[in-house]
């Protein structure tokens, strides 16, 4: 397997712990999800954040594959779990989910400003489309609770 240049020591913590959190949200989300199997009165919120979870544990995996394909080592931080076991609403769960996406979008604009600091071109061009994707999730939550 060929490896791309190993990216810096600041890299390398910052995109593992990007991962984390990625793992960390997809685990809050399918708890949500699991909150409202059965809520009649609230039936869309369980395949929404179902999806969601899906999403972040595949960016998670996403992340963890471009530092392995570096060369780099996976040592993902522990992420203390949510104090929320039950988010009795669904507008709840979405003011909840928008405060881990709110959270989660400034870790990979940190991550760009230490590649960036580390002149690390391949790792500004594999965040964009994180970036991208991060910003239209963020405005879909906001757009939701309103």
């Amino acid at each position: 397997m060929a490896f791309k240049q190993p990216v810096s020591k600041e890299c390398g913590v910052a995109i593992n712990y990007v991962a984390s959190y990625e793992l960390h949200i997809s685990d809050a989300y399918l708890c949500m999800a699991c909150c409202y199997i059965d809520d009649a009165r609230e039936p869309i919120f369980s395949g929404f954040f179902e999806d969601q979870a899906e999403v972040k544990r595949e960016h998670g995996k996403q992340f963890l594959r471009y530092l392995v394909g570096c060369g780099n080592t996976i040592c993902l931080p522990v992420i203390k779990r949510p104090e929320v076991d039950n988010w009795q609403t669904g507008i709840k769960a979405l003011e909840y989910a928008l405060q881990l996406e709110n959270q989660l979008s400034q870790l990979p604009m940190d991550l760009r400003v230490t590649a960036a600091a580390n002149n690390d071109s391949n790792l500004l061009s594999f965040m964009k489309r994180f970036l991208d994707k991060q910003r239209k999730d963020t405005n879909h939550l906001q757009r939701q609770i309103v």
